[in-house]
């Protein structure tokens, strides 16, 4: 937790949505003019897109049924903690980038499925932004939980998570239903170990839920729409969350619990406006007292 350098992490699986969040955030960040060291999870991978491939095929001849993206074998989670306590510490750390397509890696003249070197974080940002799988991940060895000032979890129910990644795998990188069933399978342990715990330590959770048939993902020919979804946000401390405003503001909200709050899925982005604009106001407040 920093006041000077206040940290923002969003984190939930492969096809879970976090990319919408970011969007949210993004148009915050510029309609309040505030400068964000963005950071992608992905870019604290350990192994590049090759050396990941021949890593899993070894572990596959090896017995490891179960190697994946989602584990700590294949991710850099101290250097994600250093980066998050030296920013919040002082300002600075080490990022770099994954480059995920061609039109990403050509500014740097670098393959696709590569990282960039490691660089300093710009100096004299607002707030660093964080986006991935990761943001809350606590083991024996790492807490990196404890260092985001408002920590987000993005977890649709599970057939909708499946459906999202099987259509973005399908669709955009050309994958087989097999293929990305093998993947999904694969990943289970580490899913079940190291991501799902990660989401009793965030402060908001937005979960989409699917207001149609879901019960079988593999033949889904589409996604879920956000109207034909409905958004349950959970808060960790609702203490200062003015929920008679929130329904006022969003048509058919209503609560579920005490601190559970279900808005119509096309409604999320603005309930993430109204809940989040605040909460950023409240940090540069609190940076500028701090001087």
């Amino acid at each position: 937790m920093s006041i000077r350098h206040p940290i923002i992490a969003i984190t939930g699986s492969s096809g879970a949505g976090t990319t919408s969040v970011t969007r949210t955030f993004e148009n915050i960040f510029r309609r309040e003019n505030i400068t964000a060291a963005v950071i992608e999870g992905d870019s604290f991978h350990r192994h590049d897109r090759k050396a990941m491939k021949i890593k899993a095929a070894e572990a596959e001849a090896a017995g490891n049924k179960n190697f994946s993206h989602f584990g700590p074998e294949n991710n850099l989670f101290p250097e994600l903690e250093a980066l998050f306590r030296d920013y919040g510490l002082t300002g600075v750390g080490k990022r770099r980038k994954y480059l995920h397509d061609p039109d990403e890696a050509a500014p740097y003249k670098q393959e696709p499925g590569t990282f960039t070197p490691w660089e300093d974080v710009p100096a004299n940002t607002d707030l660093l932004f964080y986006e991935g799988l990761h943001g809350a991940v606590v083991t024996p060895e790492v807490n990196i939980a404890q260092h985001p000032d408002l920590l987000i979890g993005v977890v649709p129910v599970i057939n909708l998570e499946w459906i999202q990644k099987l259509y973005r795998d399908k669709k955009q990188r050309g994958y087989s239903t097999e293929a990305v069933t093998d993947t999904i399978l694969r990943r289970m342990p580490d899913y079940v170990n190291y991501i799902c715990p990660q989401f009793m330590h965030t402060h908001v959770n937005f979960q989409r839920v699917p207001m149609v048939d879901t019960s079988n993902p593999f033949i889904a020919r589409d996604i879920p729409s956000a109207d034909e979804s409905m958004v349950v946000i959970r808060f960790a401390n609702p203490k200062g969350i003015d929920f008679q405003y929130l329904r006022s503001m969003i048509d058919d909200s209503f609560m579920s619990r005490a601190n559970t709050i279900v808005v119509p899925g096309g409604k999320m982005e603005l309930a993430m406006q109204l809940i989040f604009t605040p909460f950023v106001w409240r940090m540069m407040e609190r940076q500028k007292k701090a001087g």
